[in-house]
């Protein structure tokens, strides 16, 4: 589906509550799915990505019952999953597949994943590599690109101690979902801190695990014990009306049950050092902290980002983009290989729709160069290329542009955020 825009000379006003969160929601369905014992995920995100999870776990015969917006999952222990009858098909979501491939290597059947087409062109040997160390014996395509292919390990797994060369979730996820099925101990250390809910939720299930600095030690062998799990609003969602707010005058917007995990608000502490004016109210602990968030209008200022902040923000880059160019003064993003190998090329993506929209950022080495204090933007036709950031990006830049705009394939950002498109234009 397009989606035709018009750009706003008056600010956006009114409440929203930000759909669950992406991450969390993944995790839940594959940690309750081999715990011992029911669970109730409470304010589940019924995205394409999640299901995605939520049905490769389901026919890998795991009970799943939807209640409203919650799931009650029926797990049956480490060893519990059996063969699925079909490929596992996980959609869009590099989340799915590379934690769940962590679990399936500790199975004694062959599986295969696969993918849509932009995830089949995402790097595995990332994965492929820790776990092949481990002793799994798991198989990719040419360059290590999905299809994934998992065959029973013959010596059965064993723990490693692994240094990351990458600040991933998704890798340090993947080697330490593997790790409750070697023996021994599995150590992953990471060069800059990155999204710790994996670390979080397998303590609150039990699991014999503990993180000191950046590294994180699990014990394998001990089976989980599913707890019910409340699932925050996603940090990365709420990232696209904060912006918005912030750059589109006479704004004040306010934000309800938003995760607050320090592993996740990188954005908000860069854009707080802009001159952002978010007001963070009723902070609430627990397992996931969360807040609600009060954004007002606001005149940023340009700012460096360090690479080893990059981890905490690296979904929110895009959109991060669009605030620094209507920011006075110059930005630097650095470390910005790991852009390259989301959904799509973010940088290429980025850079497309941006000379379009009469604005540029330059490239150099492993940084982007934002020169800030960008206008209106021009109005134009702008295309998502499939990437459900890059298409609320768009949306956000559109509404700062002078007249209508297209945004081509908006329907992408249904992977994340289903019901976008309705809650921007309520804040109209």
């Amino acid at each position: 589906m397009d989606w035709k825009i018009l750009g706003r000379g008056k600010g956006l006003k009114g409440e929203v509550v930000v759909p669950p969160d992406k991450s969390i929601s993944h995790r839940a369905v594959m940690f309750g799915a081999i715990a011992r014992g029911e669970c109730r995920v409470d304010n589940f995100l019924f995205s394409e990505d999640c299901v995605a999870t939520l049905e490769a776990f389901r026919s890998m015969g795991i009970e799943i019952v939807r209640d409203d917006n919650s799931l009650i999952v029926r797990g049956k222990g480490l060893n519990g999953l059996v063969s699925s009858p079909t490929k596992l098909y996980l959609g869009n979501s590099g989340t799915s597949m590379r934690i769940i491939s962590g679990i399936l290597v500790g199975q004694d059947f062959q599986i295969e994943l696969i993918g849509d087409e932009s995830l089949s062109n995402r790097p595995m040997r990332r994965i492929i590599d820790p776990l092949t160390l481990m002793r799994a014996d798991i198989r990719g395509e040419k360059d290590g690109l999905p299809p994934l292919k998992i065959i029973p390990s013959k010596e059965g797994l064993l723990g490693i101690d692994y240094v990351s060369p990458v600040a991933s979730a998704q890798v340090k996820s993947s080697i330490l979902a593997a790790g409750l099925y070697a023996s021994g101990q599995t150590v992953v250390t990471e060069p800059f801190q990155s999204r710790d809910h994996t670390e979080r939720m397998l303590k609150y299930f039990s699991a014999d695990i503990k993180t000191v600095d950046l590294t994180t030690t699990i014990k394998g062998g001990k089976e989980l014990s599913p707890k019910d799990i409340h699932v925050p609003g996603d940090v990365s969602s709420a990232a696209f009306f904060i912006v918005a707010a912030l750059i589109i005058g006479g704004s004040e917007i306010y934000l309800r049950n938003v995760g607050f995990n320090s592993t996740r608000t990188g954005l908000i502490s860069v854009l707080d050092r802009m001159g952002a004016k978010i007001e963070i109210e009723n902070h609430r602990s627990g397992e996931e902290p969360t807040c609600d968030m009060r954004i007002s209008s606001s005149r940023l200022k340009g700012t460096i980002v360090e690479k080893e902040e990059l981890p905490l923000l690296i979904d929110e880059v895009p959109i991060m983009i669009i605030a620094a160019l209507k920011a006075e003064g110059r930005t630097v993003i650095s470390g910005i290989s790991e852009l390259k190998v989301k959904e799509t090329d973010r940088v290429k993506t980025m850079k497309d729709n941006l000379v379009r929209l009469g604005a540029d950022v330059a490239e150099k080495d492993d940084s982007l160069i934002i020169e800030g204090g960008v206008g209106r933007f021009d109005a134009a036709e702008l295309n998502s290329f499939g990437d459900h950031r890059i298409a609320m990006s768009m949306a956000v830049a559109a509404l700062n542009a002078e007249g209508e705009s297209v945004i081509k394939n908006i329907d992408c950002a249904r992977t994340s955020y289903p019901k976008f498109i309705e809650d921007l234009e309520k804040l109209q």
